[in-house]
């Protein structure tokens, strides 16, 4: 298989604003997650973060870019119109795009899911753990048959989402909720995935079968295609037509 070209995107606030954040991430969520791919997949990965021209996410940069992870949370309105439309048009053409934890509510993943994708949420510490459940699917291949993390931040349901195509694990919070964590979509010529583990302040992407599950889901959502979906064009007949069709 060919390398894997994924961008890493995030805002890159939190870790330079709350020192908690810091010393769990210190070089940045989108850094550690990088780190945390390298070593399981043949990946050329770049980052990019909010406060770079065009956010890091340039025409050029996305026209190279097979599948683009999304971390965001408090800065979702401050991500331009512009970025969002080229974001959208690459996936529509062909590009994978990976939707983490609290980007849930960014502007790209709500565009193409059509719907608020609202949820209920509780910051408590609380074990989560996250149920397989379909381990025959590429995103979940080596993924035993329940991961449990010792601390996270609760999302419960409803999950205001169009109808995944597919659902490939469900959580249960020790406060008592259960939510829809991996859901996959088509848009277009595009793959879409959301995982939702990844508050910023736990060190969930540290865990391996974290890790695991977004080097498997690049190879799922990769660009496979690169087509032009914007022109509608005028199309002549491949066959002789009637007189009066003409």
């Amino acid at each position: 298989m060919e390398t894997i070209n994924v961008t890493i995107w995030n805002e890159y606030l939190h870790e330079t604003r709350n020192p908690r954040v810091q010393a769990i991430y210190p070089e940045g969520i989108h850094r550690a997650i990088a780190k945390g791919l390298e070593p399981l997949g043949d990946f050329a990965i770049r980052t990019a973060t909010l406060a770079e021209p065009e956010h890091g996410l340039s025409a050029a940069v996305l026209e190279q870019t097979d599948v683009l992870l999304w971390w965001g949370h408090v800065a979702h309105d401050q991500v331009s119109e512009k970025v969002v439309e080229q974001v959208q048009l690459q996936v529509l053409s062909g590009m994978g795009l990976i939707v983490l934890h609290s980007g849930h509510y960014a502007k790209i993943f709500k565009r193409l899911m059509g719907t608020f994708c609202s949820l209920k949420w509780r910051e408590a510490g609380e074990r989560e753990r996250l149920w397989n459940l379909r381990p025959d699917h590429p995103i979940l291949q080596g993924i035993p048959e329940y991961i449990e993390l010792r601390e996270e931040e609760m999302y419960g349901e409803r999950f205001d989402i169009p109808e995944p195509d597919e659902l490939l694990m469900i959580s249960w919070f020790q406060g008592g909720e259960v939510f829809r964590s991996a859901c996959t979509w088509t848009r277009g010529h595009g793959r879409i995935f959301y995982f939702r583990p990844g508050h910023e302040t736990y060190p969930t992407y540290y865990n391996p079968h974290v890790l695991r599950i977004l080097a498997n889901a690049c190879g799922w959502a990769r660009r496979r295609v690169r087509l032009d979906v914007t022109q509608a064009p005028h199309s002549q007949p491949l066959e002789p037509l009637p007189r009066e069709a003409q």
